[in-house]
Order: C-alpha cells, then sequence, then structure tokens
C-alpha cells in the first residue's frame, strides 16, 4: 500500500547516507527538508517527493499533514519503566537535604522498588506498565528499552523480563528488553556478594539466553553497587551467551567502568556525570554510544555530564529519560532534551540526533531506524509545530500530534 504524508512544513530526516549513527560535530546535520512530502510503501520510506507534485502522483492513502513536521519515530533508550510502588517518601527527604546514596545505604532506594515488586503479579505488573507505554507513544516514541533489576532474585527478575516480552509482543512499538539483575545487591545477599554473583552467572544469565528474554546486560558500576571485578565476570558470561552489553557507570564516581567497557566492546556506557578526561578522549575514539541522562541530574539535583566535552572529542551522543521511580521520575523525553540544551550546552540539532539515530545505535537498530532514509522502516512522528526548535523552546510540551510505525498510524492527538 502506498501513502504519502503531505505539505509538512519540515521533514528533519537526520540522514546518515547509510552510516547509521553520527558523532561529534556530525550531530548538528538533521538533514532538514522544506517543500516536500514524504512516501510510504507498506512499512517501508520509499521517496520524497516535491509537494508541488502530489496532484500527480498515484497513490492509495494521502495524509494531510499541513503545518506539522515529521521527524524519525524518538527512540528512548534507557528506561527502568518496569517497577511497582513508589519512591515519593525518599523524594522529599532528598529535598531535606539527604543523598540518594545516604537513603540506598539505610535500606531504601532500589531495594524499596524491589520490595514493591515482589509483592505484585504478573497481571498486576502489565497493568501497572501499559498506561507508561502508552504515554510514551503519545510522545512519538516508537522505540522504548526497558530494563529488568527491580526483582533481583530469580523468580522476580524472570517475572519482570517475561512481562516486558508480553508487552513486546502487544505493543505496535519495538520494546526492547535489557537483563540488568546486576543492580543491586538484594537484602537477603547483603552480606554474601558471591553467592548473588553465581546465581546472576550460573541461573539467571542461562535461563535468559535460552527463553531469548534479554538482548543486553547491564550492570550498574558504583560503589554501593558492583565493582569491576564483579560486573566483569557477569558481563562475559553475558557475551558467552550472546547478549549485548550496556553499562551504567560514572554516575557518582569514576571507578574504571569506561575501561571495561572498551575491553568487552560494549554498545553503551550510560550516565557519564564524572567521566574524566582521559576517558573522555577514549570514548572519542570508540563506537560506544554515550547514553546521557540529564533527568538524573536535574532530579537528584546533582552534576551534569560533560555533553560539550564529549561531543568536542567526537563521541557519540545519545539522550534518554531513564525512567525510574527513585532518580529519575521523568518519563518526558521533550523535557530531557531541553535540559540537554539548557544544563549540558548542546544544540537542539544535537539533541534531535540523540534521540533518534544514535538512541537507535544505543540499541543495535539504527540499521533500520532512527532516521528517515529511503529503504528504512517507515518509523516517524508528527508534530504540531511549524519549526523544530518548538520541540526544545516548548520545555516539558508534547507537541506530538502522531505517531506512525513500520507506516501505520498508531496515535492520533486529540
Amino acid at each position: 500500500m502506498l501513502k504519502v504524508f503531505s505539505n509538512p512544513t519540515q521533514i528533519i530526516t537526520v540522514n546518515t547516507s547509510g552510516k547509521n549513527y553520527k558523532r561529534g560535530k556530525e550531530q548538528n546535520d538533521i538533514g532538514l527538508l522544506s517543500g516536500y512530502s514524504l512516501v510510504v510503501e507498506d512499512d517501508i520510506i520509499k521517496d520524497f517527493i516535491p509537494s508541488s507534485s502530489i496532484k500527480y502522483f498515484e497513490t492509495d492513502e494521502i495524509i494531510d499533514v499541513k503545518d506539522k513536521i515529521i521527524l524519525p519515530g524518538l527512540i528512548d533508550c534507557h528506561t527502568h519503566t518496569a517497577f511497582a510502588g513508589t519512591r515519593s517518601d525518599e523524594f522529599k527527604d532528598r529535598l531535606l537535604g539527604k543523598t540518594y546514596e545516604e537513603i540506598a545505604r539505610t535500606g531504601g532506594g532500589i531495594n524499596k522498588t524491589v520490595a514493591a515488586v515482589r509483592k505484585v503479579n504478573t497481571e498486576e505488573l502489565i497493568q501497572i506498565i501499559s498506561p507508561r507505554i502508552d504515554y510514551f507513544i503519545s510522545q512519538g516514541i516508537t522505540s522504548l528499552e526497558i530494563k529488568s533489576g527491580y526483582g533481583l532474585d530469580f523468580e522476580n527478575e524472570i517475572k519482570l523480563l517475561k512481562v516486558i516480552s508480553f508487552l513486546s509482543n502487544n505493543y505496535e512499538i519495538d520494546i526492547i528488553p535489557t537483563f540488568l539483575g546486576a543492580h543491586a545487591f538484594p537484602p537477603e545477599f547483603k552480606d554474601n556478594h558471591k553467592a548473588y554473583i553465581d546465581l546472576i552467572v550460573n541461573d539467571m544469565l542461562l535461563y535468559i539466553s535460552n527463553n531469548e528474554l534479554a538482548k543486553f546486560c547491564d550492570g550498574f558500576c558504583e560503589a554501593t553497587a558492583f565493582s569491576l571485578t564483579e560486573l566483569e565476570e557477569i558481563f562475559r558470561k553475558a557475551k558467552s551467551h550472546g547478549m549485548a552489553i550496556k553499562i551504567h557507570t560514572d554516575q557518582f564516581r569514576n571507578l574504571g567502568g569506561v575501561d571495561l567497557a572498551l575491553n568487552l566492546k560494549a554498545i553503551s556506557a550510560d550516565h557519564l556525570e564524572v567521566v574524566d578526561e582521559e576517558d573522555i578522549k577514549k570514548l572519542g575514539n570508540s563506537e560506544i554510544v554515550c547514553v546521557l541522562l540529564p533527568g538524573v541530574s536535574f532530579f537528584l539535583n546533582a552534576a551534569y555530564a560533560p555533553a560539550r566535552k564529549l561531543i568536542d572529542n567526537n563521541a557519540i551522543i545519545a539522550l534518554s529519560t531513564d525512567y525510574n521511580p527513585g532518580s529519575s521520575n521523568i518519563c518526558s523525553l521533550n523535557l530531557i532534551m531541553s535540559l540537554a540544551a539548557l544544563k549540558m550546552k548542546m544544540t537542539i540539532e544535537e539533541t534531535i540526533s540523540a534521540v533518534t539515530i544514535n538512541a537507535a545505535k544505543a540499541l543495535m537498530i539504527s540499521e533500520e531506524r532512527g532516521s528517515i532514509e529511503i529503504g528504512k522502516k517507515a518509523d516517524f512522528a508528527i508534530f504540531n509545530t511549524n519549526d523544530y526548535v518548538d520541540l526544545v523552546y516548548k520545555v516539558g510540551k508534547n507537541l506530538n500530534y502522531m505517531t506512525v510505525k513500520n507506516g501505520n498510524v498508531i496515535y492520533i492527538a486529540d
């Protein structure tokens, strides 16, 4: 079936000429087209045609998007959407001066959410998570990563991954699962870290691999979480099962996580709020995607990642919400783009590249998604504005009018 999305004011293609990611200064080139309409055949981007020629073009359907702009479908490449419960009391404590790490050491933080997840069953989790996915779709998000990490035992980590798999099979968008068993040590293994790592390595990873429940294995490298040695054991075992690697690193302390990511050829290094100059240069010379999470810095009133230094050193930058109940209770990707511009000095164009093609690379889907290029999948979003600058200028405002996945309209705003 041939469709034309006609008369947009702008098409932001984020064209890569087949490279499928952007690094350094390239991230400012967003491939702006004016006066063109977008042709889709079935689930594929077919062509761009002058809008003035539509009356001569034979098509099955014309969808008028006059006075609107078209962008590649947005991609949220780092989220903890699969959780239950709330941590609003901890939010109040932090406003009174307690730090995120202090709260974690006294039994709050991740383990509080773990307790909530363990209390609910599969059906309840699906009911809790589904409205969150609906909201992501309403923003123009067509691909979404969701991590486990709030189960922290065999039964509940597998429960979370099976829920994510169910949701992936029942939503039109791509939902990419990541195993984050190495998120924190659960209370029952507080004094026996080796036993928990053995559980991950010998039981969880084997089951997850055999049942194809996760594409990535992630881990939190931090003084209050996992050491380099512990993560290396987990990551090497995950790689032996065919899983790709991601790492939470350099959020509060620089413990060498970037070198581990480089040695194991990780797909992404996420957070990087306190990354040092030496590691910035290493990342700039690598294929690792630097996934920056300004919502965490905003929510915790903490340091922001040095985006400008990373970009100036030729790094590949993605942005994401890190949506979770404790350190970034933010599910607005528009707000994240605005924070990146205002607080990390990224240009508007760089933020667009960071939530489209580079976010796609962080999920290993950039060969098919993340940019509007002929032959790629027809994933895009249509925004109710004449100028892409509004996506960042109108802070926290959802301008999405229509979400299109694989050539099909899956959401239209009221």
